[in-house]
């Protein structure tokens, strides 16, 4: 499977939230689709990484070779917070077919994940019936950034590295390990460009 980026021009206002999409917010136009990628063209690192869900259980990403991933940084106060309903669709809808959707809330933005873990699990239990996994709140910005985050941001090939700078940034991750695609804030998770990506990316089964 080849690698392709995908990246919505899409905006939307801000909302009463204060939750904007900083990564689509400046007049720069964003940058082209990446080309196919090449037998033997830097894939950059799997991603393998030892996270801890919300009740602190440990969980290594490589467990999950084999089944695309949808890794998506949350939060619970955000204008884009309805895209949890969007995240349990394709959980719902891709999950049997090798998808895994993966989210991790973070409070780096706005502070707009203030809470521990009991109040997020309680929190999507209740307003979306969240039942795909959810981990510990991690960091995506300064000295301290999380490993997986540090990965996703500043060791990714070209046109799929750069720094988060909002909620709900999405790394589409392949069966082997590789990222493929990533979509910015605003993006719906049930936007053609990512439904599709996902579908290309399922394993053969």
């Amino acid at each position: 499977m080849r690698p392709v980026l995908v990246i919505s021009a899409s905006l939307v206002l801000l909302s009463p939230l204060g939750c904007s999409s900083r990564d689509d917010a400046h007049a720069t136009p964003p940058p082209a689709p990446s080309e196919p990628t090449k037998p033997g063209a830097d894939l950059g690192p799997r991603i393998d990484h030892e996270v801890r869900l919300l009740d602190g259980s440990a969980m290594k990403l490589s467990e999950l070779r084999g089944r695309a991933l949808l890794i998506v940084n949350t939060a619970s106060a955000c204008g884009y917070t309805p895209q949890y309903e969007g995240l349990q669709t394709l959980h719902e809808r891709y999950q049997d077919k090798g998808l895994a959707v993966l989210a991790f809330p973070c409070n780096d933005f706005g502070g707009q994940e203030p809470g521990d873990a009991a109040t997020i699990r309680d929190y999507l239990d209740r307003t979306f019936k969240v039942s795909f996994p959810v981990f510990e709140k991690q960091r995506l910005k300064g000295a301290d950034k999380s490993p997986l985050w540090k990965t996703l941001s500043e060791d990714l090939p070209a046109g799929l590295a750069g720094e988060i700078k909002w909620n709900f940034t999405k790394f589409l991750v392949n069966p082997e390990g590789y990222v493929v695609a990533r979509f910015p804030p605003a993006t719906d998770p049930l936007a053609p460009e990512v439904v599709n990506a996902v579908e290309s990316h399922l394993p053969a089964r």
